[in-house]
């Protein structure tokens, strides 16, 4: 695994790579609490099948640095795409990340050769919260107006890893510390960044897309988010959906034995 630095603007994300430049490129996009490490496993077991993959750090997370400069997150994706000589690629993103990958399929249809969206996001998408969602919602929102990051950082454990209907420390290990520092360099991330680009509504378009897509849920992900796993499920042409059981947010990271045969058996479909 090679691990560099791409220059987009001001910014200076950083990237891993594996695989043969020869493979089809498979790109992965982090959740809003993670950075690129979340995706580290998943780069070298797709590149041991013989595709070309890449995995980066966007603005405002990890070791990423930035000033405060006018951005947007797709133009960054399509940046670091051109810096690495890739035109299309199989988009693979987590939360956030995958309503990024969305977005990119909407702008470029032809340069999207698959998406796999794990508990995705979806840009402007609205949704109705269930009472536990709520009650998780609301602690999330009192964690973040008490303005510790460390009280924050284990309450968004709770909710992100664990599961918002999960006990707390229901995940632990090596896995719970990875996310730890993940999303407190997140929480701790100077300068704050307030000129991002907003992109336009997904909600309404995701008919659109019809690039072969896997959906993949943890049963205890938040009520919404399995929700709009469902909606997904019908609204996209072309699309398998998956829940995985005793997972949450990121179950790539709870159940790599799960999660990555799912990934490697849906890339190599598109390979046939």
């Amino acid at each position: 695994m090679i691990e560099t630095i791409v220059s987009v603007g001001a910014a200076r994300l950083p990237v891993i790579t594996a695989g043969p430049e020869g493979g089809i490129p498979v790109v992965f996009l982090h959740a809003g609490v993670c950075d690129h490490r979340m995706w580290a496993a998943e780069v070298e077991a797709v590149a041991e099948e013989g595709f070309r993959a890449l995995a980066y750090t966007r603005r405002g997370f990890g070791d990423a640095v930035s000033p405060d400069e006018s951005f947007s997150h797709l133009d960054d994706l399509e940046a670091v795409l051109a810096h690495f000589g890739i035109h299309a690629a199989v988009l693979v993103g987590c939360s956030m990340g995958g309503g990024l990958a969305i977005d990119f399929a909407l702008r470029h249809p032809g340069r999207t050769a698959g998406l796999v969206l794990v508990g995705t996001a979806v840009t402007g998408g609205d949704y109705d919260l269930s009472d536990s969602d709520r009650q998780m919602e609301a602690v999330l929102e009192d964690a973040e107006e008490r303005g510790d990051p460390e009280f924050q950082n284990r309450v968004d454990a709770h909710a992100w890893l664990d599961g918002p209907r999960s006990p707390n420390g229901r995940v632990g290990g090596t896995v719970r510390e990875l996310f730890l520092d993940m999303n407190m360099r997140a929480l701790t991330k100077q300068p704050p960044l307030t000129q991002e680009s907003r992109r336009p509504s997904a909600r309404d378009r995701i008919g659109e897309i019809n690039a072969p897509a896997l959906l993949v849920a943890g049963d205890l992900d938040f009520n919404y988010i399995l929700a709009r796993h469902d909606g997904l499920s019908d609204d996209l042409p072309n699309a398998f959906a998956v829940i995985l059981e005793g997972t949450a947010h990121l179950p790539n990271l709870e159940r790599p034995d799960l999660f990555q045969p799912l990934l490697t058996e849906f890339l190599d479909a598109l390979d046939e």
